[in-house]
């Protein structure tokens, strides 16, 4: 393994898309109602739900190819679903990205940024 960040990103991210598709998964009615209240004043107040969806679709997808990625990784010292668990997480963040700055959450906008920086280094790295 010639990089070991790009496996400390990968399982950072596995670790983080897990848990935020477990609790809007298994929270979903409270995860749901509280987005709708978020985005009531954006053009997003009647697709809340088919974005909260595809939101978690993505994140789930995030996380399966980071995990793979890691293992890839460490066995064959494979670059390819790290590098598209990567680009995914990088595109999740940026649809999430996408919604606070719509809502006008310019707070969690910056928290965003702040796993987007690492999500573009991984990109970098295992490209």
């Amino acid at each position: 393994m010639n990089n070991p960040a790009s496996l400390l990103i990968l399982v950072f991210f596995g670790i983080t898309f897990l848990q935020s598709s477990y609790e809007k998964l298994f929270y979903w009615q409270e995860n749901l109602s509280w987005l709708k209240e978020h985005f009531a004043q954006t053009r997003l107040k009647n697709y809340v739900k088919p974005a909260l969806i595809n939101l978690v679709v993505m994140e789930l997808i995030s996380t399966i190819l980071c995990f793979v990625g890691g293992i890839e990784l460490i066995v064959s010292d494979g670059r390819l679903f790290g590098f598209y668990g990567a680009v995914f997480s990088a595109i999740t963040l940026l649809m999430m990205l996408f919604g606070q700055r719509l809502a006008k959450d310019y707070d969690g906008a910056r928290t965003i940024v702040i796993y987007f920086i690492p999500a573009v280094m991984a990109v970098y790295w295992l490209n």
